[in-house]
């Protein structure tokens, strides 16, 4: 039955996007950088609400200078969509017709010689087009040059994280119900897929289903696989629900776990809670990883957890700050990241716990609530 949906959050508007823009442009003055340039993506999404139903070789780009209005450039076929969409107030639109050089009209937006950031996602023949373009220019990535451009998100960001954890969770207490002994893995993805948009993601970006021995590879794409009795089955899933992710991770074991499943996965659970525990504000990223690592090492898997402890989350279900050795940003009230430690057997099995925590002035709170405990699914 499909669930009965919470009225959706209240858009944006449009001062909150031209904050948004201010902040940006003020955070790339003080790195270094000359203005900003951002193509479609996450960025662009939440500088001005604008996502292109298409993202293709016309160029559309956000140019953001000190001494200019916001200037976003359209393809004129696409200019409805845009204007439409576009929320920021003083947000000039300019379009560029096929046949003209789309390059050479953002450049005119550009200062000779300047240093500006650019969107991770930039098509390399538009990087190179706007080096032509704008003589002596040169570019940074967003993602080096701003990370934490959007790491700290304000109350109506985190209550929509919140809300995509929530919807997360209980597609896991729904998937614990469905039968596992005997289905491919691709019928449990499916299963999990339908359950997300069930309970109103509008895009479900993985669903992760490792069973037995494929649950060692972290990364295991659902495949053709029979889940057996006895399995560990590892599964990892999330989207987007009005614009935020969600991501959350879970094993379950079909039938009685044997002893070096609960052992294993006691292990991981102890790392999980000390991840979670390191949490607060002021704290480095690493010192999270460091946490749930010391757990694991401290047991003998050390060399079984082969991935960092946490990523970022937002309008991405990737996105700085990450939560690995080096990374030595302090966490600040309102970043929201995964802590997710694991250990993967090779040729036997692998087990992994994950919620997102968001980071709160008393240290961390989870935004995905269910049992971590091992569960026994049919």
């Amino acid at each position: 039955m499909t669930q009965a949906q919470p009225r959706p959050p209240a858009p944006f508007t449009s001062d909150e996007y031209a904050a948004r823009m201010r902040r940006a442009l003020a955070d790339a003055t003080q790195a270094g950088l000359d203005g900003l340039i951002v193509m479609p993506g996450p960025e662009l999404v939440w500088l001005t609400g604008y996502r292109p139903t298409a993202i293709t070789e016309r160029l559309t780009a956000l140019v953001l200078v000190p001494d200019r209005e916001p200037t976003l450039l359209v393809p004129v076929l696409e200019r409805p969509d845009a204007e439409a969409a576009a929320g920021a107030p003083g947000l000039t639109m300019v379009d560029w017709a096929d046949g003209e050089d789309p390059c050479a009209r953002a450049g005119a937006l550009v200062h000779p010689g300047a240093t500006m950031g650019i969107s991770d996602s930039a098509w390399a023949m538009h990087l190179l087009g706007l080096q032509e373009a704008v003589p002596g220019s040169s570019y940074r990535s967003l993602t080096h040059s701003l990370p934490m451009l959007r790491a700290v998100k304000d109350e109506r960001e985190l209550a929509r994280l919140a809300a995509a954890g929530a919807a997360a969770d209980a597609t896991y207490e729904q998937i614990l119900r469905v039968r596992f002994a005997g289905r491919k893995e691709t019928d449990v993805a499916a299963d999990l897929a339908r359950l997300l948009l069930e309970h109103g993601h509008e895009q479900v970006d993985f669903t992760v289903v490792g069973s037995g021995p494929n649950g060692a590879n972290p990364h295991h794409e659902a495949g053709d696989r029979t889940i057996e009795v006895g399995d560990a089955v590892v599964l990892d899933f999330g989207g987007l629900m009005d614009g935020y992710g969600s991501d959350t991770s879970r094993t379950v074991c079909v039938g009685d776990p044997s002893a070096r499943l609960r052992e294993v996965h006691e292990v991981v659970r102890q790392a999980q809670q000390a991840g979670f525990e390191a949490v607060r504000p002021g704290v480095a990223c690493q010192e999270v990883d460091r946490a749930a690592r010391k757990v694991i090492t401290d047991a003998g898997y050390g060399e079984r957890f082969i991935h960092r402890t946490g990523h970022g989350i937002g309008t991405t279900t990737h996105e700085p700050p990450y939560m690995i050795e080096g990374e030595e940003q302090p966490l600040v009230p309102g970043m929201c990241f995964s802590v997710e430690p694991g250990i993967y057997l090779p040729g036997e099995l692998g087990v992994r716990i994950e919620d997102i925590v968001t980071v709160a002035e008393a240290g961390g709170q989870r935004l995905n609530n269910t049992a971590r405990e091992l569960r026994v699914v049919e």
